[in-house]
């Protein structure tokens, strides 16, 4: 018998599964696995509560009302009776499902040091997608801008295994073996609203879902995000290059939009042109906090200098200590993990 077993040949792969990378996307994976998954393996010790939290359908416990619970949960009975609002507390589900929100624009594939920000996302997705997908949850994901367009133009249907995640990340660097050329169409100024409202039309049943992006969109997404938070549990992950917070002294050199194409040249020299471009950025950097914390989402900051394993241990200390607040427990949260608090 099990010598059968190991004289089975394996199932062809799932039409849908693309092909013809020479196995890049298997070695990345491999290399994910034994670089970063291999250093958190042992530091991750009931990482199944704080990757994903359920709701469940199990009675576990009541307690007092807390700022950020679900108001769905409260128990108006205890409630009159103690004349306190207090909360149901439910065991979490098992099984789950996780969606990944790509934004794969062309503004992500910049990057100033040894990675570009796609390679970032990459990395991060699929350590994430296996380390969730090993205990039996599903992944999924909806892409924006994969294919040069500025639309969602990919969905990948939630699903478990290993093969899924291989999936998942052969379609993030189906077009990233390269930077685009000079010459190639540009796909026009992001619109994140746009694979936010998908996502709300689309994922129905409660899961985790990140957001990965770098943010760099037309406004108007930060209502369709606080309406998927109100429904799912979602993590912003933003992704960042330490060149857009502050300029280095270059001299005379090109800049060109990512999205727009637009190009124009700017003299680095200038101590006051740095001052007022890091002047704008931390302005931009505030604005986005407060609107990722208006929205009621955990918030993870990469740069591209990060350091992989460390930001998923950033996360995992993040998801501890919301959980550590939704269950009446003291715990000093911040609302944004930044690659500083390393």
């Amino acid at each position: 018998m099990l010598l059968s077993l190991f004289k089975r040949k394996a199932p062809p792969p799932p039409a849908d599964l693309p092909v013809g990378d020479g196995g890049r996307t298997e070695a990345l994976l491999r290399r994910l696995e034994w670089t970063v998954l291999k250093r958190l393996d042992g530091l991750l010790q009931g990482d199944h509560r704080t990757l994903m939290r359920g709701t469940g359908l199990d009675l576990a416990d009541l307690r007092e009302y807390q700022h950020h619970d679900d108001v769905r949960h409260i128990d108006w009975n205890v409630t009159a009776r103690l004349q306190t609002p207090h909360v149901r507390v439910f065991t979490e589900d098992r099984e789950m499902a996780a969606w990944f929100l790509l934004d794969l624009s062309p503004s992500v594939d910049f990057g100033s040091g040894e990675q570009r920000k796609r390679e970032l996302l990459q990395g991060f997705v699929g350590v994430l997608a296996r380390l969730i997908s090993r205990h039996g949850n599903r992944v999924g994901a909806m892409l924006y801008g994969a294919r040069g367009g500025a639309a969602v133009d990919t969905v990948l249907p939630a699903r478990g295994g290993r093969l899924q995640v291989l999936r998942l990340l052969q379609l993030i660097g189906a077009d990233a073996a390269a930077p685009p050329s000079r010459g190639a169409k540009e796909a026009g100024a992001t619109r994140l609203a746009d694979l936010l409202h998908a996502a709300t039309l689309s994922v129905r049943q409660r899961s985790t879902v990140f957001v990965v992006s770098d943010f760099i969109s037309e406004p108007g997404w930060e209502k369709p995000l606080g309406e998927l938070a109100r429904r799912h549990d979602v993590v912003a992950v933003r992704l960042l290059d330490p060149l857009e917070l502050e300029l280095p002294d270059l001299g005379l050199i090109p800049i060109r939009d990512a999205e727009t194409g637009e190009q124009l040249m700017v003299d680095t020299a200038d101590k006051g042109f740095r001052q007022r471009f890091a002047r704008i950025a931390a302005q931009r950097e505030a604005t986005l906090r407060e609107s990722l914390g208006r929205a009621g989402v955990d918030t993870l900051e990469l740069s591209t200098s990060d350091d992989l394993a460390n930001a998923i241990l950033r996360f995992v200390d993040l998801r501890k200590r919301r959980s550590s607040l939704r269950q009446g427990r003291p715990a000093h949260l911040a609302p944004t993990l930044s690659g500083a608090a390393a």
